[in-house]
């Protein structure tokens, strides 16, 4: 069996946030930091292929808190 990969880059492993190709302050969409922060910085490319995943994920989160700010102003007993 004969392989060809070559696995002597060391950010090859490492988080993608920490690799000099990625780490050059260009701006990201929102796609590639919900993919960042689900995989715990190790693939920036997992919703690359549905953008609108990003915006769907971001608009819950931003539901979720108003829903909390919300429910502890009615709710909170002062």
């Amino acid at each position: 069996m004969r392989t060809d990969y070559d696995f002597k880059n060391s950010s090859l492993f490492g988080p993608v946030a920490f690799r000099p190709e990625f780490n050059n302050f260009e701006q990201i969409n929102v796609a590639q930091a919900w993919s960042l922060f689900f995989t715990g910085s190790n693939e920036d490319k997992i919703f690359d292929s549905r953008p609108e995943t990003g915006r769907f994920f971001t608009q819950v989160a931003g539901v979720t808190v108003l829903a909390v700010a919300v429910w502890g102003t009615f709710f909170t007993g002062i």
